[in-house]
């Protein structure tokens, strides 16, 4: 009797799910709607770029995204970069640049010479020391064209009128 009570509900359960369940392919295409109607409700993000940075700013160029007219500006001349801009652009480099460095000291550190009849390895050791003082000599010379890069963005900054507190942060 309780084999009985302890079967019948397992049989039912099993074919329960069995109607119930759905294939591979049911849910595939029920996703590929989902994704159809949320496509078709997108929202638009609004960015920075589309809002004007100051009051000044006419309606013309707000509803064209804030892009100026190709006709009036020269191709040779960049746009004018806010401070804000110029600031984060000379920030994010100073921050590259003392990534690159911190890099150049790890591998320093790293750099260490054995009595190449000590050990069984040592002139194939020694061998990889030299590959990383290789490496140290070709990241100090990419870390002396980031310093030109970045002098040049301070540089560019100051001549468009940005105060020392943009170009030298």
């Amino acid at each position: 009797m309780r084999r009985v009570l302890l079967i019948v509900p397992i049989a039912l359960s099993a074919l329960v799910g069995a109607t119930y369940g759905q294939t591979l392919g049911e849910v595939a295409r029920q996703a590929r709607q989902k994704e159809k109607v949320r496509a078709k409700t997108a929202k638009k993000v609004i960015t920075n770029e589309d809002i004007p940075e100051s009051p000044a700013s006419t309606p013309a160029q707000h509803e064209t995204g804030g892009k100026t007219d190709p006709v009036a500006a020269s191709a040779d001349s960049p746009a004018p970069r806010s401070a804000l801009q110029w600031r984060d652009m000379i920030l994010a480099q100073k921050d590259h640049i003392e990534t690159m460095r911190a890099q150049i000291n790890k591998l320093n550190a790293s750099i260490h010479f054995v009595t190449a009849n000590a050990y069984v390895n040592g002139a194939e050791y020694n061998q990889y020391q030299v590959r990383k003082q290789q490496d140290v000599k070709n990241l100090q010379k990419q870390l002396e064209e980031e310093w030109k890069k970045l002098s040049d963005m301070q540089e560019a900054a100051r001549k468009e009128g940005m105060g020392a507190a943009v170009y030298d942060p």
